[in-house]
């Protein structure tokens, strides 16, 4: 993994597994009436992160980029005042980032 894909994603494999499980999870992003592309990339990411480094695909390295550009672009983005039960929150969560863990 890239220093920027350490730095973007601050959640583990097992936080985002259990943040994709919930309604709050599910409740954002763009879909076509199916999974949403942030949902589909978090589990993605934790199989990332449970991948080593060196068996990682050429593909995954593409999605790791990925990642990382969501999350700066994201970020910043921040909404004015508490984020906590917001769906920007709840969507950087989905690509593995927490902000209030900053």
């Amino acid at each position: 993994m890239s220093a920027d894909f350490e730095g973007a994603v601050n959640m583990t494999a097992a936080e985002l597994e259990r943040w994709l499980e919930t309604d709050e999870s599910k409740s954002v992003g763009q879909s076509d009436g199916g999974e949403s592309v942030g949902h589909e990339s978090g589990r993605r990411i934790v199989q990332l992160l449970r991948t080593k480094k060196g068996d990682l695909t050429e593909d995954d390295h593409a999605h790791v980029h990925k990642v990382v550009g969501y999350v700066h672009r994201h970020l910043a983005q921040r909404p004015a005042g508490d984020v906590e039960h917001t769906r920007w929150r709840y969507s950087l969560m989905n690509w593995g980032h927490d902000p209030l863990k900053d």
